[in-house]
């Protein structure tokens, strides 16, 4: 039987049996409006966002909210439009991207709202936009106005949300505050512990952006200078955040070798500041780590029956992307990129660094494991989109010497492959998971299609559709719309969104279930997928007929705002 076959026949069922109960046209509820509405969606097959069984239903949109839904609803619209044999699910939200800077050179964000994705919350991995010193402003604003024409004005995470709804994007954008740019803004790239008074600042900083508006707080404890930070600087960044029911998001110290260690260290976190523990991208990466997937699921289960409330993000690929300088041990970048460079071109410290990079890629299989996907110096870029061990045997180039000449040059960026399949299936699949991105919004043309992705930036949630629903099984269609709508959207504390029901916002992809799926690959990442006509944002169409409609009416979102 299809699955479209399939999931029609119990939304009708679904139907019949509720309409013994109330009124036919009330299946989610009560009816939300009485006059017309601006728009009426017709005959989708209705997926709640909760993980409840689909229903064939009608929405009725007045402004940026759901007006009512139910089977055959007897009010018009100023508008209808026939879904009839497509699934209408909440707008996808993207718990842990980088679009950051990337929605001010193109704030139509084309690879996102062509996946379903409505909302993306950036800031993820220590990384978040501010804040700045007034000499990093004027060097940030003179960047944006050479590549993006924009004339920027905000040097904090509040003024960049406040810049954001100016601007008007296609999708809306909430964000986190950076553990890590908050650390450089206060101490600086060296490796080194935070003094007292620091640290107070530093703690200033994170409350001043909770209170404009950050939907929580991330670290990047593989990076610089966030990866300098001990676990008492951690815990007195997350205390900020007690009470308020945001996450302490974590893009672990280690996801390999020392994988276990790391994901404790996330748990203590929230566990000695009181607050939820979010681990990003979870992975098990190089196959001697492969089996320890399971013991840090259990690790988590039983976090949670201690009283930590731990969950997890992971995307579906087996490969996962950084940048070619975390190769290098996180001692070799301390002090910034000039410290860096040094350390790897001298006749003492470089050899040692040369060791460990050898031994990281053979945790990975071989130098065919690294794919080159950017390069800062335009004069490298034949080397994107490549395979270091491909490429250096081409060249008849060693290949670590190859990377050094790419890391001399200004660096750039890799994907790694690293994972195992069955795992990437097992942590999708558990009730713990949500789905995320962790990439930008790309584009096919423009600035944004320069490099080789990973392609997860185009194929990310119809992936999960595709492959892992319908051809591998691997979790209910209603689980993983769950999984991409309620539960990232109540993690970053936005519970308006990632629902379908009366007064909820109007955030809404619709899909063919027989259809969806991603084309992009790594070595054609610059593709958009497929089955995926409809989307809207805050009751507008911004995908129609699987065209762009060059509609703006994305905002930024803040915790608890309406």
């Amino acid at each position: 039987m299809k699955r479209r076959t399939f999931v029609r026949t119990a939304g009708l069922a679904l139907g019949a049996a509720a309409a013994g109960a109330a009124r036919p046209d009330a299946l989610f509820g009560a009816i939300g409006a009485s006059r017309r509405a601006d728009l009426v969606l017709r005959g989708a097959l209705v997926f709640d966002g909760l993980g409840g069984p689909p229903a064939e239903a009608d929405v009725a949109i007045t402004g940026d909210r759901i007006a009512a839904v139910g089977r055959r609803l007897s009010g018009g619209g100023t508008r209808e439009v026939d879904l009839r044999g497509l699934a209408l699910a909440p707008g996808f939200v993207d718990l842990h991207s980088h679009t950051d800077s990337t929605i001010l050179t193109d704030p139509g964000a084309p690879s996102k709202v062509r996946q379903g994705v409505t909302t993306e919350i950036a800031g993820a991995d220590g990384g978040s936009v501010g804040p700045w010193s007034e000499e990093e402003f004027r060097a940030r604003r003179e960047r944006y106005r050479e590549s993006t024409g924009l004339e920027i004005d905000f040097r904090d995470l509040g003024g960049f949300l406040r810049f954001i709804d100016r601007i008007g994007p296609a999708l809306n954008l909430a964000s986190m505050i950076g553990a890590g740019s908050v650390r450089a803004h206060v101490v600086g790239d060296d490796d080194r512990p935070a003094t007292d008074a620091e640290l107070a600042r530093m703690v200033a900083e994170v409350d001043r952006a909770v209170r404009d508006g950050a939907c929580g707080l991330s670290s990047g404890l593989e990076y610089t200078p966030g990866g300098f930070a001990d676990l008492d600087e951690l815990v007195a960044l997350a205390s900020v955040l007690r009470g308020t029911g945001l996450s302490y998001a974590s893009h672990m110290r280690n996801e390999d070798d020392r994988l276990l260690a790391a994901v404790e260290e996330a748990i203590n976190v929230g566990r000695f500041a009181g607050v939820p523990v979010e681990i990003s991208h979870l992975k098990a990466q190089g196959a001697r780590n492969w089996w320890k997937a399971e013991p840090v699921l259990r690790t988590m289960e039983h976090a949670r029956e201690g009283g930590v409330d731990v969950r997890f993000d992971v995307y579906p690929y087996i490969a996962y992307s950084t940048g070619l300088a975390n190769l290098f041990p996180l001692s070799a970048r301390d002090g910034g990129e000039a410290a860096f460079r040094a350390r790897v071109a001298d006749p003492v410290e470089g050899p040692r660094l040369e060791a460990a990079v050898r031994a990281k890629v053979a945790s990975l299989g071989s130098w065919d494991s690294v794919q080159v996907t950017s390069t800062e110096d335009e004069a490298l870029a034949w080397a994107r989109g490549r395979r270091l061990g491909e490429l250096a045997a081409e060249r008849g180039e060693d290949p670590y010497a190859l990377l050094t000449r790419i890391v001399a040059a200004g660096g750039g960026g890799m994907v790694g492959f690293g994972m195992s399949e069955e795992n990437v299936a097992r942590m999708l699949a558990h009730p713990l998971a949500v789905v995320v991105s962790d990439a930008s919004a790309r584009a096919t043309e423009g600035p944004l299609s320069s490099g080789s992705p990973h392609p997860r930036t185009y194929g990310t949630f119809p992936r999960v559709l595709g492959r892992y629903v319908r051809e591998l099984g691997v979790l209910p269609l209603e689980t993983a719309i769950a999984k991409m709508t309620s539960m990232p959207a109540d993690r970053a504390g936005l519970g308006d969104r990632g629902r379908i029901r009366p007064g909820g916002f109007a955030d809404l992809v619709a899909f063919d279930a027989d259809v969806v799926a991603d084309r992009a690959t790594f070595e054609d990442p610059h593709r958009y997928p497929v089955g995926l006509p409809h989307v809207m944002v805050n009751g507008r169409f911004v995908l129609r007929n699987g065209e762009p409609t060059d509609e703006r009416p994305g905002r930024a979102l803040r915790p608890g705002a309406r």
